[in-house]
């Protein structure tokens, strides 16, 4: 008797399992219908999103290149920022740039990498370590004219006069942070397995920072320096309340320096179509250089992949 009940319940369990199972499938190729017209909508507003800023990035080197072109000559190079309506140059202004640029990134980098070692070598999980990483932070998303009102507070209402190296002292707090952030995730990169090795053949802590971790993330710690280099090589708000301006040449540090991000607002701003020229070969060179500096970035970051 069972087995009659099971023979005849077995045709009718087939077919509800073959009906059921093509329920799930329909529901499955629905639900896959339903992704891939997501999938393609996301995929479209991505791409229209990257055309949309690559437009603009697009536009703006072109205008860039059009205008920036055409006020480089041998005197932009030679020849102090002129008076209005007159033949002149921005020597003065690359000069200073150069100069402040050279030395922040010379104070700044020595503080950034060993206190980017500090945090991944030594201080992991202290107190010290949290509380620097949190002003880190603050710091590297802190807007450049805080840092310049601050440099301003401290250093050019104290003293009472604009200066190149409050500029310095400006450019450099912006170049700290960033190269502690880098140094600091490039060496936690490096695989713990090196250090446990170079301290098992009983090498010291120093020694394997020096010769091993550092070594390693070498490429990584560069990269940081030169996107340091390249920010503040465009920044005008620090040294507008630092290093001021000056239309002449001066070595002097303790004097009011020319810098061609401060050149280029001020040209830019007037009516004069010579000091407008200047302007744009000003924008034309620095966007070269940045663009370079970002370049050599990519390159030494592949390197190391």
């Amino acid at each position: 008797m069972s087995e009659l009940k099971l023979n005849l319940n077995s045709p009718m369990s087939t077919s509800q399992q073959l009906l059921a199972n093509s329920e799930a499938m329909q529901k499955r190729l629905a639900k896959f219908n339903a992704r891939k017209r997501v999938n393609g909508l996301a995929l479209a507003l991505s791409l229209s999103a990257m055309a949309f800023g690559v437009f603009w990035l697009v536009w703006i080197l072109w205008e860039t290149v059009r205008l920036g072109i055409g006020g480089l000559a041998l005197a932009t190079f030679t020849q102090m920022t002129p008076p209005p309506n007159e033949v002149g140059g921005i020597a003065n202004a690359l000069f200073g740039s150069f100069v402040m640029v050279s030395l922040a990134t010379f104070v700044g980098t020595p503080i950034g990498v060993m206190a980017g070692i500090y945090l991944a070598e030594y201080d992991l999980k202290g107190w010290l370590g949290s509380t620097t990483r949190f002003v880190n932070d603050i710091l590297l998303s802190a807007p450049s004219i805080v840092i310049g009102l601050f440099v301003y507070a401290v250093i050019v209402a104290r003293f009472k006069s604009f200066s190149a190296a409050a500029g310095i002292v400006a450019l450099a707090l912006i170049v700290i942070p960033v190269v502690i952030r880098t140094t600091e995730n490039m060496l936690q990169l490096v695989p713990p397995g090196l250090r446990e090795a170079a301290y098992a053949l009983g090498t010291p802590k120093w020694k394997v920072i020096m010769s091993i971790t550092l070594r390693a993330a070498r490429s990584g710690v560069v990269t940081g320096i030169l996107l340091a280099v390249a920010r503040i090589s465009g920044e005008t708000a620090p040294l507008l309340f630092t290093a001021l301006n000056n239309q002449f040449w001066t070595t002097n540090l303790g004097e009011p320096m020319a810098s061609l991000p401060v050149t280029i607002f001020k040209f830019a701003m007037s009516p004069y179509e010579n000091w407008q020229q200047l302007a744009w070969a000003g924008v034309f060179l620095i966007t070269v250089a940045v663009l370079g500096l970002n370049i050599l970035a990519r390159v030494l970051t592949r390197e190391k992949n």
